[in-house]
Protein backbone atom coordinates (compact mmCIF):
# COMPACT_ATOMS: atom_id res chain seq x y z
CA UNK A 1 0.00 0.00 0.00
CA UNK A 2 2.78 2.44 0.96
CA UNK A 3 4.68 1.63 -2.25
CA UNK A 4 1.61 2.07 -4.44
CA UNK A 5 0.80 5.43 -2.82
CA UNK A 6 4.37 6.63 -3.33
CA UNK A 7 4.25 5.61 -6.99
CA UNK A 8 0.87 7.28 -7.52
CA UNK A 9 1.98 10.40 -5.68
CA UNK A 10 5.15 10.61 -7.79
CA UNK A 11 3.15 10.28 -11.00
CA UNK A 12 0.62 12.92 -9.92
CA UNK A 13 3.32 15.35 -8.80
CA UNK A 14 5.11 14.93 -12.13
CA UNK A 15 1.95 15.31 -14.18
CA UNK A 16 0.81 18.42 -12.37
CA UNK A 17 4.27 19.95 -12.52
CA UNK A 18 4.25 19.53 -16.29
CA UNK A 19 0.81 21.14 -16.50
CA UNK A 20 1.89 24.10 -14.37
CA UNK A 21 5.06 24.73 -16.35
CA UNK A 22 3.33 24.22 -19.70
CA UNK A 23 0.69 26.83 -18.86
CA UNK A 24 3.25 29.34 -17.52
CA UNK A 25 1.18 30.53 -14.56
CA UNK A 26 1.15 34.32 -14.39
CA UNK A 27 -2.09 35.11 -12.58
CA UNK A 28 -3.40 33.95 -9.20
CA UNK A 29 -5.45 30.78 -9.50
CA UNK A 30 -9.13 30.55 -8.81
CA UNK A 31 -9.88 29.99 -5.09
CA UNK A 32 -12.49 27.33 -4.34
CA UNK A 33 -14.78 27.79 -1.33
CA UNK A 34 -17.07 25.35 0.45
CA UNK A 35 -20.15 26.65 -1.37
CA UNK A 36 -18.54 26.23 -4.78
CA UNK A 37 -18.03 30.00 -5.40
CA UNK A 38 -14.63 30.76 -6.90
CA UNK A 39 -12.74 33.99 -7.39
CA UNK A 40 -9.67 34.96 -9.38
CA UNK A 41 -8.18 33.43 -12.50
CA UNK A 42 -8.70 29.81 -13.46
CA UNK A 43 -6.28 27.00 -12.69
CA UNK A 44 -4.11 25.80 -15.57
CA UNK A 45 -6.05 23.61 -17.97
CA UNK A 46 -6.13 19.98 -16.86
CA UNK A 47 -5.10 20.51 -13.21
CA UNK A 48 -8.64 20.45 -11.85
CA UNK A 49 -9.41 17.33 -13.89
CA UNK A 50 -6.40 15.47 -12.49
CA UNK A 51 -7.27 16.37 -8.91
CA UNK A 52 -10.93 15.44 -9.39
CA UNK A 53 -10.16 11.79 -10.20
CA UNK A 54 -7.69 11.21 -7.37
CA UNK A 55 -8.97 8.81 -4.68
CA UNK A 56 -6.71 10.43 -2.09
CA UNK A 57 -7.00 13.89 -0.57
CA UNK A 58 -5.33 16.52 -2.77
CA UNK A 59 -4.81 20.22 -2.08
CA UNK A 60 -3.08 22.97 -4.08
CA UNK A 61 -1.85 25.97 -2.06
CA UNK A 62 -0.72 29.34 -3.38
CA UNK A 63 2.28 31.34 -2.17
CA UNK A 64 0.20 32.73 0.72
CA UNK A 65 -1.04 29.33 1.99
CA UNK A 66 -4.48 29.84 0.50
CA UNK A 67 -6.23 26.78 -0.91
CA UNK A 68 -6.53 27.12 -4.68
CA UNK A 69 -8.10 23.72 -5.23
CA UNK A 70 -9.07 20.85 -2.93
CA UNK A 71 -10.45 17.44 -3.77
CA UNK A 72 -13.75 16.35 -2.26
CA UNK A 73 -11.89 13.80 -0.12
CA UNK A 74 -9.78 16.56 1.44
CA UNK A 75 -12.90 18.45 2.46
CA UNK A 76 -14.69 15.30 3.63
CA UNK A 77 -11.81 14.50 6.01
CA UNK A 78 -11.82 18.06 7.35
CA UNK A 79 -8.34 18.84 6.01
CA UNK A 80 -9.67 21.90 4.20
CA UNK A 81 -12.27 24.46 5.20
CA UNK A 82 -13.04 27.30 2.84
CA UNK A 83 -9.64 28.44 1.52
CA UNK A 84 -7.68 27.25 4.57
CA UNK A 85 -5.65 24.10 5.18
CA UNK A 86 -6.74 23.05 8.67
CA UNK A 87 -3.99 20.51 9.52
CA UNK A 88 -1.11 22.43 11.13
CA UNK A 89 1.44 19.69 10.38
CA UNK A 90 0.55 19.73 6.69
CA UNK A 91 0.78 23.50 6.58
CA UNK A 92 4.23 23.40 8.19
CA UNK A 93 5.40 20.82 5.64
CA UNK A 94 4.04 22.94 2.78
CA UNK A 95 5.99 25.98 4.02
CA UNK A 96 9.21 23.96 4.26
CA UNK A 97 8.72 22.66 0.71
CA UNK A 98 8.04 26.18 -0.54
CA UNK A 99 11.27 27.43 1.08
CA UNK A 100 13.70 24.81 -0.22
CA UNK A 101 11.85 23.21 -3.14
CA UNK A 102 12.41 19.69 -1.81
CA UNK A 103 9.66 17.05 -1.97
CA UNK A 104 8.78 15.73 1.49
CA UNK A 105 7.00 12.59 2.68
CA UNK A 106 5.65 11.92 6.15
CA UNK A 107 2.87 10.37 8.22
CA UNK A 108 0.54 12.46 10.34
CA UNK A 109 -2.40 11.86 12.65
CA UNK A 110 -5.37 14.20 12.34
CA UNK A 111 -8.28 14.47 14.76
CA UNK A 112 -11.00 12.11 13.54
CA UNK A 113 -13.62 13.67 11.26
CA UNK A 114 -15.76 10.51 11.05
CA UNK A 115 -18.22 9.55 13.77
CA UNK A 116 -16.64 7.27 16.36
CA UNK A 117 -13.12 7.68 14.93
CA UNK A 118 -10.63 9.37 17.26
CA UNK A 119 -7.83 9.99 14.75
CA UNK A 120 -7.17 9.48 11.06
CA UNK A 121 -3.68 8.48 9.96
CA UNK A 122 -2.44 9.88 6.65
CA UNK A 123 0.58 9.11 4.49
CA UNK A 124 1.42 12.49 2.96
CA UNK A 125 3.58 13.76 0.12
CA UNK A 126 4.16 17.48 -0.40
CA UNK A 127 5.80 18.86 -3.54
CA UNK A 128 6.42 22.27 -5.15
CA UNK A 129 4.46 23.21 -8.29
CA UNK A 130 5.72 25.85 -10.70
CA UNK A 131 7.91 28.77 -9.75
CA UNK A 132 5.38 31.00 -8.03
CA UNK A 133 5.18 29.35 -4.63
CA UNK A 134 2.39 26.88 -5.38
CA UNK A 135 2.50 23.62 -3.40
CA UNK A 136 0.71 20.30 -3.93
CA UNK A 137 -0.32 18.27 -0.88
CA UNK A 138 -1.38 14.61 -1.29
CA UNK A 139 -2.72 12.73 1.74
CA UNK A 140 -3.76 9.07 1.70
CA UNK A 141 -5.96 7.74 4.52
CA UNK A 142 -4.22 4.62 5.85
CA UNK A 143 -6.11 4.27 9.14
CA UNK A 144 -7.84 1.06 8.09
CA UNK A 145 -4.64 -0.43 6.67
CA UNK A 146 -2.82 0.19 9.93
CA UNK A 147 -5.70 -1.34 11.88
CA UNK A 148 -5.65 -4.44 9.67
CA UNK A 149 -1.87 -4.75 10.07
CA UNK A 150 -2.28 -4.57 13.84
CA UNK A 151 -4.97 -7.27 13.73
CA UNK A 152 -2.70 -9.50 11.65
CA UNK A 153 0.25 -8.98 14.00
CA UNK A 154 -1.94 -9.83 16.98
CA UNK A 155 -3.28 -12.88 15.19
CA UNK A 156 0.19 -14.23 14.43
CA UNK A 157 1.33 -13.53 17.99
CA UNK A 158 -1.72 -15.26 19.46
CA UNK A 159 -1.44 -18.29 17.18
CA UNK A 160 2.24 -18.61 18.03
CA UNK A 161 1.47 -18.46 21.73
CA UNK A 162 -1.37 -20.98 21.51
CA UNK A 163 0.76 -23.41 19.49
CA UNK A 164 3.73 -23.03 21.77
CA UNK A 165 1.84 -24.25 24.86
CA UNK A 166 0.82 -27.75 23.69
CA UNK A 167 4.00 -28.25 21.65
CA UNK A 168 6.15 -27.34 24.65
CA UNK A 169 4.11 -29.59 26.92
CA UNK A 170 4.41 -32.53 24.53
CA UNK A 171 8.17 -32.07 24.28
CA UNK A 172 8.50 -32.03 28.07
CA UNK A 173 6.24 -35.07 28.47
CA UNK A 174 8.24 -37.00 25.86
CA UNK A 175 11.44 -36.36 27.83
CA UNK A 176 9.70 -37.43 31.02
CA UNK A 177 8.50 -40.66 29.44
CA UNK A 178 12.02 -41.37 28.22
CA UNK A 179 13.41 -40.92 31.74
CA UNK A 180 10.63 -43.10 33.19
CA UNK A 181 11.00 -45.94 30.72
CA UNK A 182 11.29 -48.49 33.55
CA UNK A 183 8.09 -47.30 35.24
CA UNK A 184 5.07 -48.54 33.21
CA UNK A 185 2.58 -46.68 35.41
CA UNK A 186 4.36 -43.34 34.90
CA UNK A 187 4.70 -43.98 31.17
CA UNK A 188 0.97 -44.67 30.91
CA UNK A 189 0.10 -41.54 32.89
CA UNK A 190 2.36 -39.23 30.89
CA UNK A 191 1.29 -40.81 27.61
CA UNK A 192 -2.29 -39.93 28.52
CA UNK A 193 -1.21 -36.33 29.13
CA UNK A 194 0.49 -36.29 25.74
CA UNK A 195 -2.73 -37.44 24.11
CA UNK A 196 -4.61 -34.58 25.75
CA UNK A 197 -2.05 -32.03 24.53
CA UNK A 198 -2.11 -33.58 21.04
CA UNK A 199 -5.92 -33.30 21.03
CA UNK A 200 -5.68 -29.67 22.12
CA UNK A 201 -3.24 -28.99 19.28
CA UNK A 202 -5.55 -30.76 16.84
CA UNK A 203 -8.55 -28.69 17.99
CA UNK A 204 -6.60 -25.49 17.47
CA UNK A 205 -5.50 -26.51 13.98
CA UNK A 206 -9.04 -27.55 13.05
CA UNK A 207 -10.43 -24.25 14.32
CA UNK A 208 -7.83 -22.33 12.31
CA UNK A 209 -8.76 -24.31 9.19
CA UNK A 210 -12.47 -23.65 9.77
CA UNK A 211 -11.90 -19.94 10.40
CA UNK A 212 -9.74 -19.69 7.28
CA UNK A 213 -12.46 -21.40 5.26
CA UNK A 214 -15.27 -19.04 6.25
CA UNK A 215 -13.57 -15.67 6.68
CA UNK A 216 -12.32 -15.28 3.12
CA UNK A 217 -15.32 -13.19 1.99
CA UNK A 218 -16.47 -15.99 -0.29
CA UNK A 219 -20.01 -17.39 -0.48
CA UNK A 220 -20.79 -20.88 0.71
CA UNK A 221 -19.77 -23.06 -2.30
CA UNK A 222 -22.60 -25.62 -2.22
CA UNK A 223 -25.48 -24.40 -0.03
CA UNK A 224 -28.51 -26.60 0.50
CA UNK A 225 -31.47 -27.15 2.79
CA UNK A 226 -30.36 -27.57 6.39
CA UNK A 227 -32.62 -29.14 9.00
CA UNK A 228 -32.29 -27.23 12.27
CA UNK A 229 -33.46 -30.27 14.24
CA UNK A 230 -30.71 -32.45 12.80
CA UNK A 231 -28.03 -29.77 13.22
CA UNK A 232 -28.94 -29.24 16.88
CA UNK A 233 -28.93 -32.99 17.55
CA UNK A 234 -25.54 -33.46 15.85
CA UNK A 235 -24.05 -30.62 17.89
CA UNK A 236 -25.43 -32.08 21.13
CA UNK A 237 -24.04 -35.52 20.25
CA UNK A 238 -20.59 -33.95 19.94
CA UNK A 239 -20.88 -32.33 23.38
CA UNK A 240 -22.57 -35.13 25.37
CA UNK A 241 -19.37 -36.63 26.78
CA UNK A 242 -18.04 -33.32 28.07
CA UNK A 243 -21.44 -32.44 29.56
CA UNK A 244 -21.79 -35.84 31.23
CA UNK A 245 -18.39 -35.44 32.89
CA UNK A 246 -19.81 -32.40 34.77
CA UNK A 247 -23.29 -33.84 35.21
CA UNK A 248 -24.69 -31.08 33.00
CA UNK A 249 -27.99 -31.85 31.29
CA UNK A 250 -28.38 -30.80 27.65
CA UNK A 251 -32.00 -29.88 26.93
CA UNK A 252 -33.68 -29.03 23.60
CA UNK A 253 -36.97 -27.24 23.09
CA UNK A 254 -39.02 -24.92 20.92
CA UNK A 255 -40.29 -25.27 17.38
CA UNK A 256 -39.53 -28.29 15.20
CA UNK A 257 -39.24 -28.83 11.47
CA UNK A 258 -37.57 -25.47 10.69
CA UNK A 259 -34.94 -25.20 7.97
CA UNK A 260 -32.41 -22.72 6.61
CA UNK A 261 -30.50 -22.54 3.33
CA UNK A 262 -26.78 -22.97 3.88
CA UNK A 263 -24.10 -25.42 4.99
CA UNK A 264 -25.05 -28.07 7.56
CA UNK A 265 -21.43 -28.75 8.59
CA UNK A 266 -20.78 -25.07 9.34
CA UNK A 267 -24.03 -24.75 11.29
CA UNK A 268 -23.18 -27.82 13.39
CA UNK A 269 -19.72 -26.36 14.03
CA UNK A 270 -21.20 -23.05 15.24
CA UNK A 271 -23.73 -24.78 17.51
CA UNK A 272 -21.09 -27.15 18.87
CA UNK A 273 -18.89 -24.20 19.79
CA UNK A 274 -21.76 -22.46 21.57
CA UNK A 275 -22.74 -25.60 23.50
CA UNK A 276 -19.09 -26.40 24.32
CA UNK A 277 -18.65 -22.91 25.74
CA UNK A 278 -21.84 -23.19 27.76
CA UNK A 279 -20.69 -26.49 29.27
CA UNK A 280 -17.15 -25.25 29.92
CA UNK A 281 -18.26 -22.17 31.83
CA UNK A 282 -21.15 -23.74 33.76
CA UNK A 283 -20.91 -25.30 37.24
CA UNK A 284 -21.63 -28.98 37.75
CA UNK A 285 -25.19 -30.29 38.09
CA UNK A 286 -26.73 -27.49 35.97
CA UNK A 287 -28.28 -27.57 32.51
CA UNK A 288 -27.76 -26.04 29.09
CA UNK A 289 -30.86 -25.34 26.99
CA UNK A 290 -30.91 -25.22 23.18
CA UNK A 291 -34.13 -23.68 21.91
CA UNK A 292 -35.41 -22.96 18.41
CA UNK A 293 -38.15 -20.58 17.30
CA UNK A 294 -39.32 -18.86 14.12
CA UNK A 295 -38.85 -15.09 14.02
CA UNK A 296 -40.49 -13.56 10.96
CA UNK A 297 -38.41 -14.56 7.94
CA UNK A 298 -35.69 -15.93 10.19
CA UNK A 299 -34.96 -18.79 12.55
CA UNK A 300 -33.52 -18.14 15.99
CA UNK A 301 -31.40 -20.77 17.76
CA UNK A 302 -30.52 -19.91 21.35
CA UNK A 303 -28.06 -21.62 23.69
CA UNK A 304 -28.60 -20.69 27.34
CA UNK A 305 -26.57 -21.74 30.37
CA UNK A 306 -26.55 -21.19 34.14
CA UNK A 307 -22.87 -20.39 34.22
CA UNK A 308 -20.61 -17.63 35.51
CA UNK A 309 -21.76 -15.03 32.97
CA UNK A 310 -19.72 -12.44 31.10
CA UNK A 311 -18.73 -9.00 32.46
CA UNK A 312 -20.51 -6.17 30.67
CA UNK A 313 -17.24 -4.55 29.58
CA UNK A 314 -16.22 -7.79 27.79
CA UNK A 315 -19.43 -8.26 25.78
CA UNK A 316 -18.29 -6.06 22.89
CA UNK A 317 -15.11 -8.09 22.43
CA UNK A 318 -16.39 -11.57 23.10
CA UNK A 319 -16.44 -12.51 19.38
CA UNK A 320 -12.84 -11.45 18.73
CA UNK A 321 -10.34 -14.17 17.91
CA UNK A 322 -8.36 -15.34 20.95
CA UNK A 323 -10.12 -12.87 23.26
CA UNK A 324 -10.49 -14.41 26.71
CA UNK A 325 -12.46 -12.94 29.59
CA UNK A 326 -10.37 -15.02 32.00
CA UNK A 327 -7.22 -16.34 30.32
CA UNK A 328 -6.30 -18.74 33.12
CA UNK A 329 -9.76 -20.29 33.26
CA UNK A 330 -9.98 -20.52 29.46
CA UNK A 331 -6.75 -22.49 29.24
CA UNK A 332 -7.92 -24.76 32.05
CA UNK A 333 -11.05 -25.59 30.05
CA UNK A 334 -8.95 -26.38 26.98
CA UNK A 335 -10.55 -23.81 24.69
CA UNK A 336 -8.72 -22.45 21.66
CA UNK A 337 -10.11 -18.91 21.88
CA UNK A 338 -11.46 -19.16 18.32
CA UNK A 339 -14.90 -20.69 18.95
CA UNK A 340 -16.98 -17.53 19.15
CA UNK A 341 -15.10 -15.93 16.24
CA UNK A 342 -16.07 -18.98 14.18
CA UNK A 343 -19.70 -18.61 15.30
CA UNK A 344 -19.73 -14.96 14.17
CA UNK A 345 -18.33 -15.79 10.75
CA UNK A 346 -20.68 -18.76 10.26
CA UNK A 347 -23.62 -16.47 11.00
CA UNK A 348 -22.32 -13.86 8.53
CA UNK A 349 -21.71 -16.53 5.88
CA UNK A 350 -25.41 -17.40 6.12
CA UNK A 351 -26.49 -13.73 5.92
CA UNK A 352 -27.39 -13.88 9.60
CA UNK A 353 -26.07 -12.61 12.91
CA UNK A 354 -25.22 -13.72 16.42
CA UNK A 355 -26.01 -11.82 19.63
CA UNK A 356 -25.37 -12.38 23.31
CA UNK A 357 -27.13 -11.60 26.57
CA UNK A 358 -25.26 -12.20 29.78
CA UNK A 359 -25.20 -11.25 33.43
CA UNK A 360 -22.45 -12.18 35.83
CA UNK A 361 -23.57 -14.96 38.13
CA UNK A 362 -26.76 -15.58 36.13
CA UNK A 363 -25.50 -17.23 32.96
CA UNK A 364 -25.47 -16.33 29.28
CA UNK A 365 -27.64 -16.75 26.20
CA UNK A 366 -26.17 -16.76 22.69
CA UNK A 367 -28.64 -16.44 19.83
CA UNK A 368 -28.05 -17.29 16.17
CA UNK A 369 -30.52 -15.57 13.86
CA UNK A 370 -30.49 -17.02 10.33
CA UNK A 371 -32.74 -16.53 7.26
CA UNK A 372 -35.36 -19.28 7.09
CA UNK A 373 -35.72 -21.56 4.07
CA UNK A 374 -39.06 -20.79 2.43
CA UNK A 375 -39.11 -23.28 -0.43
CA UNK A 376 -36.73 -21.46 -2.74
CA UNK A 377 -33.01 -20.86 -2.50
CA UNK A 378 -32.19 -17.63 -0.71
CA UNK A 379 -28.98 -15.74 -1.52
CA UNK A 380 -26.18 -16.46 0.95
CA UNK A 381 -23.86 -13.52 1.39
CA UNK A 382 -20.09 -13.74 1.87
CA UNK A 383 -18.69 -13.78 5.39
CA UNK A 384 -17.00 -10.84 7.10
CA UNK A 385 -13.36 -10.25 5.94
CA UNK A 386 -10.52 -10.52 8.60
CA UNK A 387 -9.66 -6.76 8.40
CA UNK A 388 -13.17 -5.45 9.49
CA UNK A 389 -14.16 -8.03 11.87
CA UNK A 390 -13.60 -7.11 15.48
Amino acid sequence: MAMSFAALAGFVVGALAVLFYRNQIEAPSRIATDDGVETGAALPQGVASVLAVLPSSAVVLDAHDRVLRASSAARAFGLVKGDRLMAAELLALARQVRRDGEIRESEIDVAGHKFGQETTNFAVRVAPLGSYGQVLVLAEDQTERRRVEAVRRDFVANVSHELKTPVGAMSLLAETIQDAADDPEAVSRFAGRMQLEAARLNYLIQDLITLSRIQGAEPIPTPGQVSIDEAVQDAIDHCNTKAAAKDITLVTGGAEGLRIWGDDELLVTALRNLIDNAVAYSPEHTRVVVSVRPAGDSVEISVSDQGIGIPEEALERIFERFFRVDAARSRATGGTGLGLAIVKHVAAAHAGEVSVWSKEGSGSTFTLRLPAFAGTAVPVQPSIPLETAP
